[in-house]
């Protein structure tokens, strides 16, 4: 049996997803709800590689409301900006249809009580969520999962874990420097790895303090100053000229040290959990190259557990005897091969096979902590975590 899929929203983020999606043979693309239908063919043609006979028999609605009123489908995908999530979500959650959802579910208090309104009327539909969280579900994660439950190293007293992103200057060239858009960087990044502790530790975040910084992303170049038309673009460390001689790619068209920004280039967070133990999270956007770094310790009295990203190692350090143990996981496209997990376990949801392995309500947590994150960082003070 083939399942008919529909998509809200497919950018780039959601081709990408499909396509994996696709490589499990068991989904077919039933229709698209996107106003920019001729983007859409375009990726259809460059992502999925199809031809023009198969993208014109994929009907492209304008309107989400309508896709749903007037196609028979068995899972939805909904990969808009961030800002209609919310909305979108409670849509397809009033009509009880499982669904892929990209993180962060909502970016407001507002958009989670729509979500939460819903979900109260069918409470099913957390169990046939799959939240875009896919570093939970990577090798790494997954295996740090395994050793903690083992008890191996005691029970984690402490957590402290780091995101230094290479690739930041996407929050500041292009449209993810909106913070009307995105919610800010907490909803953007921290979300994901808020996310995999939580599924480690297995325990309730009740409280945080957080601290954000705009130390280099900042300047006094007129809002909406395109990178092109800088008189400086040929020495800029961050323009279009110095990312092509770096063989890097430049993310948008704006100057990144403009009035018009917008986003810190630096956070720091301290979550305390309910057994009192706390996690000490940072992430920053200005790392670059080899300093790019992703993972976290987990410390128990026995033992620490560490991964990154970056290596693909999973380190374990005994304390009470001399022993270390490594082991080595080869890289994988889309997010360490998160992504591909994720697929796998909506297909399952979708045929009714299994229950979502980033359920709605982790998807709210994550958005609550970082809403949290967001008023301690701007009002200096210590704020509880809803539940």
């Amino acid at each position: 049996m083939s399942y008919r899929i529909g998509i809200i929203g497919m950018g780039l983020r959601m081709t990408d997803v499909f396509s994996r999606l696709a490589g499990f043979r068991e989904c077919e693309l039933a229709a698209v709800a996107d106003p920019d239908a001729e983007g859409v063919k375009t990726r259809m043609r460059d992502v999925l590689k199809w031809d023009e006979r198969k993208i014109g028999s994929i009907p492209i609605y304008s309107e989400a409301e309508t896709m749903l009123e007037r196609e028979v489908l068995d899972g939805v995908m909904v990969g808009t900006r961030c800002s209609a999530h919310a909305a979108l979500a409670a849509m397809v959650i009033r009509r009880g249809i499982p669904m892929f959802l990209e993180k962060p579910i909502a970016i407001s208090t507002q958009g989670l009580a729509e979500i939460e309104e819903a979900l109260a009327v069918h409470p099913e539909m957390n169990d046939k969520t799959v939240v875009s969280f896919p570093l939970r579900l990577t090798e790494q994660v997954q295996m740090l999962q395994e050793i903690v439950d083992s008890g191996k190293i005691g029970t984690v007293e402490h957590v402290q874990a780091v995101n230094d992103v290479p690739y930041g200057r996407v929050y500041f060239h292009g449209w993810y420097r909106d913070e009307k858009e995105t919610g800010g960087l907490w909803l953007q990044k921290a979300t994901h790895d808020f996310d995999y502790i939580n599924s480690v530790l297995k325990i309730r975040p009740i409280e945080i303090c957080a601290m954000t910084s705009k130390q280099i992303f900042k300047g006094d170049k007129p809002a909406g100053k395109l990178c092109d038309e800088c008189e400086e673009k040929r020495t800029c460390p961050e323009s279009y000229v110095s990312a092509h001689r770096a063989s890097e790619y430049l993310y948008g068209p704006w100057c990144c040290f403009a009035e018009d920004t917008g986003n810190e280039d630096s956070g720091s967070a301290i979550i305390r959990y309910e057994t009192g133990m706390h996690v000490v999270y940072s992430q920053n956007f200005f790392a670059r190259k080899g300093a790019g770094l992703r993972g976290a310790r987990f410390l128990g009295y026995a033992g620490t557990a560490e991964f990154d990203f970056q290596s693909g190692d999973v380190r374990i350090y005994m304390h009470h005897v001399c022993r270390t143990e490594t082991y080595h996981f080869d890289a994988k496209d889309g997010h360490g091969g998160g992504d591909e997990a994720l697929c796998r376990n909506f297909i399952d949801v979708v045929a009714g096979r299994a229950c979502s392995r980033s359920s709605l309500r982790d998807g709210i947590l994550s958005v609550n902590m970082c809403l949290a994150a967001k008023e301690s960082s701007e009002n200096h003070r210590f704020v509880t975590i809803k539940s």
